[in-house]
């Protein structure tokens, strides 16, 4: 179809996207306040459970754009058989992906700008799940105004005096490695296995199917990397063998190598995503 005209660049669908992502990332930064908060109130077990609702939530959250991406994915495998419209469509596809997962940075750093807000409404989630014995019933009290009130008046920017408190020495150099590496990893597992998809329109579907894979293991390095020392580092101040302040230096330091990891998956989108084809084409050919 030599008279066909390629898609628009902007849609619905990537504006969606874009939103979607920088929300998911700003709440999966905000997650990190959950450790924070349970040193302040001492209740550690607890902190740890709202941590790891946030988390998954958030997780789970990440798929909720993954139907606009197949959108955006199948417009452009369908001008790939178009040979006037093929390179166009690729080359289209790779920067609006590049553009979701800058939003994703940028919600990463909204998130650690919210820390804060979020230390203050786990605190209070804390305190409502002791009143009231129930994590639904206490998430409900996000419906007061009150609460929103009090959350906005717990909002403060970082001061450059503030940052000068929070000391690298204090963080284990392999934690923020491997939150800098999960977290880039994390960052591109779904729109890297979309490109993939259309890098090798033959295999598309293996392509896809693969994301899971791949977030899979970010999932894991999580679980075996960054979780488990965050968590020691955590308990250490609950029973005083750490301050406040160091806790306070993990936590902006997880939040500050998060912002690294995205902006590096950026560099790593096309290796991954021909990797993924490659890797999608490899299992199609087994016999």
């Amino acid at each position: 179809m030599a008279g066909a005209e390629p898609a628009a660049f902007w849609s619905v669908q990537l504006v969606v996207a874009l939103v979607l992502n920088a929300v998911v990332q700003a709440i999966q930064i905000g997650a990190y306040a959950a450790r924070l908060a349970g040193v302040v109130t001492g209740r550690i077990a607890t902190s740890i459970s709202l941590f790891n609702l946030f988390v998954t939530a958030s997780r789970l959250a990440n798929l909720a754009y993954a139907p606009m991406l197949g959108t955006l994915s199948d417009r452009a495998g369908h001008a790939v058989h178009d040979p006037h419209l093929a390179a166009g469509a690729v080359n289209q596809l790779e920067w609006q992906i590049r553009l979701i997962v800058l939003a994703g940075t940028a919600g990463t750093i909204l998130g650690a700008l919210l820390l804060p807000a979020f230390l203050f409404l786990f605190v209070r989630g804390i305190s409502a799940f002791e009143r009231l014995g129930s994590v639904p019933r206490a998430l409900l009290r996000l419906g007061d105004p009150r609460v929103w009130f009090a959350l906005a008046h717990s909002v403060r920017l970082p001061s450059p005096a503030s940052l000068r408190n929070f000391r690298l020495k204090d963080v284990p150099g392999k934690l923020l490695l491997g939150n800098v590496i999960v977290t880039g990893i994390y960052a591109i597992g779904v729109v890297a296995a979309n490109f993939g998809s259309v890098l090798d329109p033959a295999d598309a579907r293996t392509a896809i199917s693969l994301s899971g894979i791949v977030n899979g293991v970010a999932t894991v390095s999580f679980a075996l990397i960054v979780d488990p020392t965050s968590a020691y580092i955590t308990d250490q101040a609950v029973k005083g063998e750490r301050t406040l302040g160091e806790v306070k230096s993990m936590v902006f330091y997880l939040a500050a190598t998060a912002i690294i990891g995205t902006l590096l998956s950026q560099l790593i989108l096309y290796p991954a995503a021909n990797a993924i084809a490659f890797v999608a084409h490899f299992v199609n050919q087994l016999r």
